[in-house]
């Protein structure tokens, strides 16, 4: 029985992977490190220090914790900046009907992500308000594919993490949503998941997966 659907955000609800690779870009480019589109790929889900550390794997120099935590405000500083760009227009195509029928048959949902810049993201495409609990990376020390900010989800909207389902386009993030003991529906790169319990084309598929486990 599912009663709430738990949502990533990047590359679920909106485009916002352009923006990143673009600020790991110019961060590595000041350190000439090499890094191209094949390593950024391997960024998905991941957080942020996670990420510089794989990007570091190509660096000349060997990097002191107090210089990988400025390289990785450099890239964030960047990506923030970068951010006054995003608007409801990349907001990806059938999250709104989604969105918009699973509230209308009581489903309970939120959004369950690592980056700290969820909020300010939201905000931005006018979304924060469609959902009644929001989890990130300020709520967790450990990242996908730790369960914790599932679990965080979990516990605000006060649904148990086995009547809860995981929408997610990162094979990391199935991977947390079946370690927290829920479903997970996968799109885009995650759909490569073994662990996945639905994969779908299209996220409009969702509703009717949600609605038939439904009681």
């Amino acid at each position: 029985m599912i009663k709430a659907v738990i949502f990533d955000l990047d590359g679920v609800i909106v485009s916002t992977d352009e923006y990143h690779y673009k600020a790991w870009k110019f961060m590595s480019e000041k350190e000439n490190i090499e890094f191209d589109r094949s390593i950024n790929h391997r960024l998905r889900g991941v957080s942020r220090m996670e990420s510089l550390h794989i990007i570091l794997e190509k660096a000349k120099k060997v990097y002191t914790t107090e210089e990988k935590v400025k390289l990785a405000q450099i890239k964030n500083d960047y990506y923030v900046e970068s951010l006054k760009n995003i608007n409801e227009s990349d907001i990806l195509p059938g999250v709104l009907e989604v969105l918009s029928a699973l509230k209308s048959n009581g489903i309970k949902i939120a959004i369950g992500s690592s980056s700290r810049n969820a909020k300010l993201i939201l905000n931005r495409i006018k979304l924060t308000d469609q959902f009644e609990a929001i989890a990130d990376g300020t709520d967790i020390k450990n990242s996908k594919p730790a369960p914790d900010v599932f679990l965080v989800a979990a516990v605000k909207l006060g649904i148990d993490p086995s009547e809860c389902l995981v929408v997610e386009d990162a094979e990391a993030g199935i991977k947390a949503a079946k370690r927290a003991g829920m479903f997970g529906f996968a799109v885009g790169d995650a759909k490569k998941s073994q662990e996945a319990d639905y994969k779908a084309e299209d996220i409009k598929e969702l509703i009717n997966v949600v609605l038939n486990n439904v009681k």
